[in-house]
């Protein structure tokens, strides 16, 4: 996984919590921090935003560690 990877992961669960926040307790983190509706904020909402897409990847990225169990089993 690359660091832009890791980053976008970090800031995509980071964005989870904040959604899961809203969901429980009515509470947005973001916007208690940067202002409800502020330019800021919902530059926050667009980078979790891209953050989201670009961890899409992972979904169809295939795991290297199991290829390499695959491909040791069927060596032997």
């Amino acid at each position: 996984m690359s660091i832009i990877q890791r980053i976008a992961l970090v800031l995509t669960i980071i964005g989870a919590i904040n959604w899961g926040l809203i969901g429980f307790f009515n509470f947005n983190l973001v916007a208690a921090i940067f202002g409800d509706g502020s330019a800021l904020s919902r530059i926050i909402y667009g980078i979790v935003g891209i953050c989201g897409l670009i961890n899409l990847g992972l979904l169809f990225k295939p795991d290297a560690e199991v290829e390499r169990s695959t491909e040791a089993r069927t060596t032997r």
